[in-house]
């Protein structure tokens, strides 16, 4: 091909595109509010984290550019970032797929449900996962002293002696947490799965009977998984999302930080940077290490989802 030939391509490639926005032009008009927004709020303070996470700066003085130095010192010198992202991936890898598997197979089971019922069970699942209170409850149930209701019932029934320290001891803070995450970490995915569930026409079931589908299990792979991949999408990047970004509950119940940095996570060391000692570069290459992390196991996530029931 020429090379007059090649601009003309893309001399008719961009007409044809140009031609495509403006018979759209009421979508896009539709559509700038959310897109305006998106840009503020999402995608430039993520560029100015970038930005940052390439100087040193204190908020007090100007930005000095340091080139890779924040980087070289997270991942060569920094011993508690090194923790820090071996217990955020010890959390995702256990609470992600666990959390992200239990919410659909609850979703599942509450959706054969009556309609009614269906509803209550929905919002008695879902309520305590955005429930403000619920971190209060955990450190009431895994308190350190007798009063404790895993010290007590546990010293009631003989095994043990005098209490342990759940939420101090860090023989016991990784499990704890483990626990806590998990239970925490239903809710949103929960509530997407019933939805999707819910908007399976009937009557591909009904075909399926009819072309040899035997049992739940084939129904499931066949029918159910393939026709809500949307929301199994969505419900696998709340829970990536919700796994590590983990920090609430870690500072809530084991304080900030805890014992020996043992359930220290990556969002904990952010904070510390961030929000305590003010090194805002230094936190903003935290904060992109984090971020392009959880963007690689998205897209392997996906991937590996668009195979399902095909």
């Amino acid at each position: 091909m020429s090379l007059s030939g090649y601009f003309d391509k893309i001399r008719e490639r961009d007409e044809k595109r140009a031609l495509a926005i403006y018979r759209y032009r009421v979508c896009y008009i539709f559509l700038a509010p959310y897109a305006v927004v998106f840009i503020l709020f999402f995608v430039l303070p993520l560029l100015i984290s970038v930005f940052y996470s390439f100087t040193y700066f204190n908020i007090l003085e100007s930005p000095k550019f340091i080139g890779l130095r924040n980087y070289t010192n997270l991942l060569l010198a920094d011993d508690v970032f090194l923790i820090a992202l071996k217990n955020t991936f010890i959390m995702a890898a256990i609470t992600g797929p666990v959390g992200y598997i239990a919410a659909f197979l609850f979703a599942w089971f509450i959706n054969e449900l009556p309609r009614y019922v269906r509803a209550f069970v929905t919002l008695v699942f879902y309520a305590p996962s955005i429930s403000g209170g619920a971190y209060m409850i955990w450190a009431l149930i895994f308190s350190g002293d007798a009063y404790g209701y895993i010290n007590g019932l546990l010293m009631n029934l003989g095994i043990l002696n005098q209490p342990l320290y759940w939420l101090t001891d860090p023989k016991y803070m990784m499990p704890v947490m483990l626990v806590v995450i998990l239970w925490m970490s239903l809710g949103a995915g929960f509530l997407a799965f019933i939805a999707g569930l819910s908007t399976i026409d009937p009557t591909l079931y009904e075909a399926g009977l009819v072309d040899g589908i035997t049992n739940r299990w084939q129904e499931l792979w066949y029918i159910t998984l393939p026709n809500m991949k949307g929301m199994l999408m969505f419900g696998a990047v709340m829970a990536i999302t919700q796994s590590f970004g983990v920090a609430d509950v870690t500072i809530v119940l084991a304080g900030f930080p805890s014992t020996d940095y043992a359930v220290h996570t990556v969002v904990n060391h952010l904070i510390d940077y961030g929000s305590i000692r003010f090194e805002m570069g230094y936190a903003s290459a935290i904060a992109t290490i984090l971020f392009f992390t959880m963007i690689l196991c998205n897209t392997v996530i996906q991937k590996f989802l668009k195979r399902v029931g095909t």
